[in-house]
Formats: structure tokens, sequence, C-alpha cells
């Protein structure tokens, strides 16, 4: 069995629908920082057999509860974009919204004044003020393996990352629920190449289990390419795949 045939559907079928909901507080800390919520979707105008509640051939299927006009939710994502020039001081900002994210002001912000620290700015050009996180990207345990958490999240920072200066990550495990993962070294296995698929994109280790990658960078910009072609190829495996005899 080829690798594509073992994806749930046809990987040219996904898409994204990236929000981010303004509660419009004018707090300080609401100026300072902004989550952005990222939905992966499969296909469009789908009807979900299984979870359909009416008879066989009964089914309005536009009325249908079972009926995504979207497509089929298979994953998601998360990135805080913060504002050092505004609002709260951005490093406690970070410390309020987790340990996560704590942990990434720890490495790369100056507490006193919420700005770049020293070591941070001396490996990034300035190419605007604000910092990008990626702080979550989940898929569904059927479309990983394949590579598809690097392409989705590179459309994600190139369209979130305009007036920043920095993206930062922690590359980790976020779904714990795996048996296989209980094992210490296919752990340190999947982080590994966890790791290698944000490095891939550009991001270099900076301190601890952080990592940065510049807007400027160049193999930012030649990876967009890439990925965009292995996607189409992969795509196109996928199809010639399901068209084999059986």
């Amino acid at each position: 069995m080829t690798a594509a045939l073992q994806l749930p559907g046809d990987p040219s079928d996904l898409h994204l629908r990236i929000s981010y909901a303004d509660a419009l507080l004018d707090t300080p800390h609401a100026d300072a920082l902004e989550r952005w919520d990222v939905v992966i979707l499969h296909g469009h105008d789908v009807h979900d057999g299984p979870r359909c509640p009416t008879a066989p051939g009964e089914c309005v299927t536009h009325h249908c509860p079972a009926y995504a006009p979207d497509g089929t939710e298979v994953g998601t994502m998360t990135f805080v974009r913060i504002h050092v020039d505004r609002g709260q001081n951005a490093f406690w900002a970070l410390e309020e919204e987790g340990e996560d994210l704590y942990e990434i002001a720890q490495a790369v912000l100056d507490p006193d004044t919420g700005n770049f620290s020293e070591a941070a700015s001396e490996t990034l050009e300035y190419a605007g003020t604000g910092l990008l996180v990626m702080d979550r990207v989940t898929l569904n345990e059927g479309w990983r393996g394949h590579g598809l958490g690097a392409v989705l999240a590179l459309e994600v920072i190139l369209r979130l990352m305009p007036g920043c200066r920095a993206i930062a990550c922690s590359p980790g495990i976020t779904d714990l629920a795996g048996k296989r993962l209980r094992d210490q070294a296919e752990w340190e296995r999947v982080r590994a190449r966890i790791t290698r698929g944000w490095e891939q994109l550009g991001f270099r280790h900076h301190q601890g289990t952080v990592y940065l990658l510049s807007p400027t960078s160049q193999v930012l910009e030649e990876q967009r390419d890439v990925l965009r072609r292995r996607l189409a190829a992969l795509g196109a495996s996928w199809r010639a795949a399901q068209s084999e005899p059986s």
C-alpha cells in the first residue's frame, strides 16, 4: 500500500478556515494579544453517511445534520499574534495565557519592557514589531505522517506574519492519546520528526525548546513553492491509487 493510499481522502481537497474573534474588550491585555483559530477542512458539500439519522433514500441532504457544506473537520491550529508595542507588557500577557506561551516569552521577550530580548534581537532582522506564535497544530490521526502539518501551517504563517519580526514555536506532541507514544523511544522519534518539519520551513533553534523563524528568511519563500508542489504530487498519487484495480 502506498503512503498516499493510506490517507483518508484526497489531500488536494484540504482547505483552511482562519478566524479571529474580537470581543471588543478595551483592555491592555486584549490590545497586546490576538488568538487566531484555524480549522483544517477536507472537501466541500460533504455528506457523512454514517452520521445521517434518516433512512437510506429519505435524506434531504442540504437539511441533514450530517451535511457539511464547508467539508469535514480533520484538524485544528492555533496561532497567537502579539503586539509588543501596545497594550499590556507582552511578556506578561503571554504568561497569563498559559505555560507553553510563557515558555516562548521567557525565550524571546524582555520581562521589563515586553519587547524582544537582546539575544533574540541579535538573530532577527527588523521586519516589523510583532511576534507570531505557532501554538498548536493538530491533525486527525489518519492525516498524520505525510508532512501535511508543515504544508498547512506555512500557509497560515504567510497570511498572519505581515508586520511581525519573528515567528516562534516550541515543537512538541499535542495529542497524547496514542498508546504508541507511551514508549519513550517512539516519543522521541515522533518529536524529532515534528522538529524536522518545522526546521524545513526555516525555524532555527533559539533557546531551550523554542525555535524562531524570521519573516525575511529565504528558506521560507523557497519552501512555499516546494511544499505546494509536494501537496499537488501527493494528491495526484492518491487519485492514481484510487483508480488502480483492487
